[in-house]
């Protein structure tokens, strides 16, 4: 029996039939890429629909703060930390299927990306070449509409299942939802939590070839074992934030222990001392000198979570 002081969110992490796993000012650090950010008051690995569901309605009825993320890969979180709950989707996300017949991938928002690239190539379907290399999750990648200049998730997606706070599972068509470079119709209250992926049968010669242009290509072009959250800046309208960086000469710029990358200008990078407050102002300042030289808004393309206004 719960103590009489004891809130509603405390007495559910307590609870011994609460499916999950709970970590108290767990340090976020651990569960980003840029290894960089402060604890989280609760860290919760759900390992279910139902522990997903309970956990989001007492945070939304006590007014707590709370957030679902990935494997971090595009998050930059305060060295504060977060007051709120992080939420990472554990075991029951994580399985994927191949339906041959409907030639579609059934995957939970919670498995790697990466997996399911390499289990269609294995299959031989074609359709998700142009991911081979990207990291984090399915969910996070169909959040940010993850993909190249002429290729992204989105366009793959012929069902997701979403949690919404009041409403439970909501099922819709990918074609209901609005696919943007780098965005997508989300409402930022929801959480994805299944995905069906179409893919066609293909030339496996083929589909080998081109995930080995893509993945060289990434290779050449990107740090691909730095500390980063992939790209910092949305690509403007017609433009290279990439190069608008470089072309002001700002290729190794640094803020304390966070440098603008020298393969790639638009990643900033962990030297391995790095603080969120010193790529927050290495931010801050790229967008400031791109404006005043090119009268351009940079839009970073990284998530933030746990600064005032965020």
């Amino acid at each position: 029996m719960a103590a009489r002081h004891t809130s509603p969110l405390q007495a559910l992490l307590v609870d011994e039939r609460f499916d999950g796993d709970i970590y108290a000012h767990e340090p976020m650090a651990r569960h980003t890429s840029y290894r960089i950010g402060g604890p989280a008051r609760f860290y919760v690995r759900v390992g279910s629909v139902g522990a997903l569901t309970r956990l989001v309605e007492v945070c939304e009825s006590q007014g707590v703060p709370w957030v679902a993320v990935g494997r971090g890969t595009n998050l930059l979180v305060a060295d504060e930390g977060f007051p709120g709950v992080v939420v990472s989707l554990g075991r029951d996300f994580r399985s994927f299927r191949v339906d041959e017949e409907r030639h579609c991938i059934v995957a939970g928002a919670g498995v790697l990306l990466s997996a399911v690239v390499q289990e269609a190539f294995k299959r031989s379907l074609a359709g998700l070449e142009f991911a081979v290399g990207t990291p984090g999750t399915v969910g996070g990648a169909l959040r940010m509409n993850a993909g190249s200049r002429d290729e992204w998730i989105g366009s793959r997606v012929a069902s997701v299942t979403t949690l919404v706070p009041g409403q439970g599972l909501v099922r819709r068509a990918g074609s209901e939802l609005a696919w943007g470079y780098r965005t997508s119709s989300f409402d930022t209250c929801e959480t994805v939590l299944e995905c069906e992926l179409s893919v066609e049968p293909g030339d496996p010669f083929y589909i080998r070839g081109k995930m080995e242009a893509n993945l060289a290509r990434r290779k050449k072009s990107q740090p691909m074992n730095a500390a980063c959250c992939g790209s910092v800046f949305r690509n403007p309208e017609g433009k290279s934030a990439a190069a608008l960086v470089e072309g002001l000469g700002l290729k190794g710029a640094a803020v304390g222990g966070a440098r603008v990358s020298d393969v790639h200008a638009n990643f900033i990078v962990n030297d391995g001392e790095a603080t969120a407050r010193d790529v927050r102002a290495l931010i801050s300042l790229i967008q400031a000198k791109v404006y005043e030289a090119y009268g351009i808004e940079l839009a970073p393309e990284v998530r933030f979570l746990g600064f005032d206004g965020e």
